[in-house]
C-alpha cells in the first residue's frame, strides 16, 4: 500500500469523453465517460491495475467515438455535397 502512495492515477481521459459525446458521437462518448470516472476511484481504492485497464478502455471508446465521428461527418458532407 505505501507504494500507491507515490504512483499518481492514471489518465482518467474525462474531459476528452465529454467533448467527443458533445461534438462527435454520443453513444460512444457516454461509456468513454462511464469507463473515465471510474479510474480514479478504482486506483485510490487500491485496485491499481484496474484503474490502469479502466483508463484503457476510457481511452479505446474515447478514440474510438471521435474518429467514428469524424468519419460520419466527412461522410454526411459528401452526400450533401452530392445532394443526397
Amino acid at each position: 500500500m505505501d507504494n500507491l502512495y507515490r504512483q499518481s492515477p492514471p489518465k482518467t481521459w474525462l474531459a476528452e469523453s465529454i467533448l467527443v459525446t458533445l461534438f462527435c458521437c454520443l453513444p460512444f462518448g457516454i461509456v468513454g465517460i462511464v469507463n473515465a470516472a471510474k479510474v480514479e476511484s478504482r486506483f485510490y481504492a487500491g485496485d491499481v491495475q484496474g484503474a490502469f485497464r479502466t483508463s484503457a478502455n476510457a481511452k479505446k471508446w474515447t478514440t474510438l467515438s471521435f474518429w467514428f465521428g469524424l468519419a460520419a461527418g466527412i461522410i454526411g458532407f459528401f452526400f450533401g455535397i452530392l445532394g443526397v
